[in-house]
């Protein structure tokens, strides 16, 4: 079977809201077969989102606090706990159909981490997964080295991932702490997890490149970690909201969004 050929777009920096209702959008044309496997690449404006399993003692500011911050509070359809989005951390959301040869959702899982760890390895950093744990972790104190979380002096969390399958189409992905500010986490407990403190490539290394300058120079990572051809990152940062369904998704037909169903 030839390789898959992935399309990845650079789409900029979004409140959460309307890249949520594209990602629907976008995933309604993928099960048509009317747009072919994409990734999406951006940052959020700050935003915190409910996974299926959230807590609602794991959002520690009140809604009305949130918003005189700035920061919005999103429910979603994604598997995990209680997550922080915001500028310096670059999100991924794959639209694919993995039927038929990779109907296995804990592989597609290690693939998103294995994009993660991809990326940070050519900053310098290393990175893996952790049993029991979903998301990418580091060892803070030897950010350089990862020999496994029983080797680590002290784990920390870099990474997240949360993920929604329909009939093997994929939405939602991985987000990925470059230089996002940290105290954004101190809204929340952390996809659930206490124990652990939650780190960025900023905080390892010293600094960190821009979203941009990392996503469009992402096509070799992406291309290793979810094992496809990944021709380059098109730049689609300046597109509008209002446009950028056409522009990702030319050959399908106009779909209605998730708001108005729900108000009709």
């Amino acid at each position: 079977m030839p390789p898959r050929s992935v399309r990845a777009c650079f789409v900029g920096r979004r409140r959460y809201g309307a890249v949520h209702e594209l990602q629907h959008r976008l995933l309604a044309a993928r099960l048509a077969d009317q747009v072919g496997d994409l990734c999406l690449l951006l940052e959020h404006e700050p935003v915190v989102t409910l996974g299926r399993s959230a807590k609602a003692n794991h959002v520690l500011a009140p809604r009305d606090l949130l918003a005189e911050m700035g920061v919005d509070l999103e429910e979603t359809g994604r598997g995990g706990d209680v997550t922080f989005h915001g500028p310096g951390q670059l999100v991924g959301y794959p639209i694919m159909n993995l039927k038929p040869e990779r109907c296995d959702l804990r592989r597609y899982v290690r693939s998103l981490a294995e994009v993660c760890v991809q990326i940070l390895r050519a900053h310098d950093v290393e990175a893996g997964t952790v049993d029991g744990l979903i998301g990418v972790w580091v060892d803070r104190e030897r950010p350089d080295e990862w020999a496994g979380a029983p080797w680590a002096r002290e784990l920390a969390k870099i990474g997240a991932i949360g993920v929604r399958v329909s009939r093997w189409a994929t939405m939602h992905g991985f987000a990925l702490n470059l230089d996002v500010d940290l105290a954004g986490f101190g809204l929340i407990v952390p996809c659930g997890i206490t124990e652990h403190p939650v780190a960025s490539l900023a905080s390892l290394a010293g600094r960190s490149p821009s979203v941009r300058e990392v996503a469009l120079g992402a096509a070799k990572h992406l291309a290793i970690g979810l094992d496809v051809e990944v021709a380059r990152v098109e730049d689609l940062s300046s597109v509008s909201d209002d446009d950028l369904f056409s522009a990702l998704a030319p050959r399908a037909a106009p779909t209605e969004s998730p708001a108005a169903r729900g108000a009709a």
